[in-house]
């Protein structure tokens, strides 16, 4: 079962390469939540967990830089919110990886009001000016 879903209405920015990518975060996050919370092995979920992660940093690489060519002004803001997430989900990745954390729904959850904040509040504001 899906833990979020991609939609136009809530999560289309009209950016192209934003909105694929967008649905690929989405795609990894519900793998890794179905993987997770379905008692699937730990080095499944693992693997999971570092495809999410590698993308999603790839995703907010991809978007800054797509920004910075277009001068968009929040920028730095942007970066700020990115920044936040990775050192989150780089910090679980080591415990995970130690043994000292596991991926619960919690996690899951977490990531899903991320995303349902950001996206609206950040990603749309950079639509006009990646479209420019």
């Amino acid at each position: 079962m899906s833990l979020i879903t991609w939609t136009e209405e809530q999560f289309g920015t009209k950016v192209g390469f934003a909105d694929d990518e967008h649905k690929g975060i989405f795609d990894r996050l519900n793998k890794l939540y179905d993987l997770a919370t379905g008692g699937a092995d730990r080095s499944e979920v693992g693997a999971a967990l570092d495809d999410l992660i590698g993308y999603v940093a790839d995703h907010f690489a991809h978007e800054e830089r797509e920004m910075e060519a277009k001068g968009f002004g929040g920028l730095a803001a942007h970066k700020a919110e990115h920044d936040a997430l990775v050192n989150t989900c780089v910090d679980l990745q080591s415990k995970f990886k130690a043994g000292e954390a596991d991926v619960t729904e919690e996690t899951g959850a977490m990531v899903k009001g991320w995303l349902e904040n950001h996206i609206p509040t950040f990603d749309f504001a950079y639509s006009d000016a990646l479209n420019s």
